[in-house]
């Protein structure tokens, strides 16, 4: 789905999109933005990420643990190494397992 103003895709980000992604930007093309909703510290880790339109990052494995992909506005896409890349929508979820090479980020005509 693709968003005339920021503030539409805001309404629909229940997440909140917190702020630039700073800290991890060598490992993104274009620009992201990381809202921590657990402590990062704790035993389990969950963030919204908000990729700008064309943001994607680079391909990765998580060695100890899974990723899940929860898709909330906009469109986007995941690949895992070897595979073709999979569309994703607002409520679609992906389970990446650990050891999985792999990137996900918004699709380029997507807000």
């Amino acid at each position: 789905m693709r968003y005339e103003r920021k503030e539409q895709f805001e309404k629909v980000n229940a997440f909140g999109t917190g702020t630039a992604n700073t800290a991890y930007a060598q490992y993104f093309t274009g620009d992201s933005f990381l809202n921590p909703l657990t402590d990062p510290e704790g035993g389990l880790f969950a963030a919204n990420v908000t990729f700008e339109p064309g943001c994607r990052n680079n391909w990765h494995i998580h060695h100890k643990a899974c990723q899940i992909l929860i898709a909330v506005g906009g469109r986007g896409y995941y690949q895992e190494w070897g595979k073709e890349p999979v569309e994703l929508n607002p409520g679609d979820v992906v389970y990446v397992a650990p050891e999985t090479k792999h990137w996900h980020g918004a699709a380029p005509d997507s807000d």
